[in-house]
């Protein structure tokens, strides 16, 4: 076990047994979600998590400790704190962890815990991916790179409909990083179920996606896996109201010199306030339709 990390007891029994385990992360609590609706989901999910048969590890670095499975105390403290947890990519964790701070993890860090901790699935809402404008601004997430070099099972609704999702579908072609789709041939646009762009390929059930993940791993091909599971019909959003709050957002941080990793939170701020909050009820059903798949693949792992 990593020195700088720490289970929770539930996690830690979990693992000791045997049981399935299912990542998620903590800036979907931070940077994703107002106050008090980040605590509510976030608190949600894991129940959710519970309820398919798997225990949650939300994933956190609290007081420079790397942490698989956080206390409601700890994810109020999250959510409440918002935005002045710092926002903690790769390039973060050695510094945060030296210096005994805090950090909301992404994408990226919560495969690299998860990994640690022998956690094989993860649920989130949607993946970084190469954004608008980067054959120029080079703004690529590393979300797409920590996918090509940890063993982690990534659930979520696709890509964020702000990035370039063709160029993402590239970039993760290039890395050899398979891309399936949940029932799907085509890759979920997070707030809505299509983009017009071909996964890799269609996986129609759990025991699939499980026994896909497995011979990848026993084959020693390294690397993760990105399972796109649509948002539910129900709950998916008119392409063309939710793209024009897109463009209007992406106008909007260009106007204001918004760069880096503030990007993402601050587009989808915008975008919640364009919609009126329809975007925000969309993330949340999103990220539960996730957590049910992830509790079940998990459990057959």
């Amino acid at each position: 076990m990593n020195k700088y990390l720490d289970l929770s007891p539930e996690v830690a029994a979990a693992m000791a047994e045997g049981r399935p385990v299912v990542a998620l992360e903590s800036t979907i609590i931070s940077h994703g979600m107002p106050y008090p609706q980040n605590v509510e989901t976030a608190l949600r999910v894991e129940q959710t998590i519970r309820d398919g048969g798997a225990v949650p590890a939300t994933i956190a670095v609290i007081g420079g400790r790397l942490k698989a499975g956080l206390t409601s105390e700890e994810i109020e403290y999250l959510g409440r704190k918002g935005r002045g947890v710092a926002k903690a990519s790769r390039r973060d964790l050695a510094v945060l962890v030296s210096r005994g701070a805090d950090g909301a993890t992404t994408v990226t860090t919560t495969m690299i815990i998860a990994a640690m901790a022998g956690i094989k699935v993860f649920a989130t809402g949607g993946i970084g991916g190469v954004h608008r404008g980067a054959e120029t601004t080079m703004d690529i997430s590393a979300d797409l790179e920590e996918l090509a070099r940890t063993p982690v099972m990534v659930i979520c609704a696709g890509a964020k409909s702000i990035l370039d999702l063709g160029l993402t579908l590239e970039y993760l072609e290039t890395k050899g990083v398979p891309v399936i789709g949940y029932g799907t041939e085509e890759l979920p646009a997070f707030y809505t179920r299509s983009s017009g762009f071909k996964v890799d390929y269609r996986i129609n059930t759990p025991e699939e996606l499980a026994a896909a993940f497995r011979a990848q791993q026993e084959m020693g091909l390294g690397g993760g896996m990105l399972v796109t599971n649509p948002i539910p019909e129900e709950y998916s959003m008119d392409p063309g109201r939710i793209n024009a709050a897109i463009e209007q957002a992406l106008a909007d941080a260009s106007k204001q010199g918004i760069k880096g990793k503030e990007t993402t939170p601050f587009l989808l701020a915008r975008i919640k306030d364009l919609t009126g909050g329809d975007s925000l009820a969309s993330n949340i059903q999103l990220v539960l339709n996730n957590a049910r798949l992830a509790a079940r693949t998990a459990a057959l792992l």
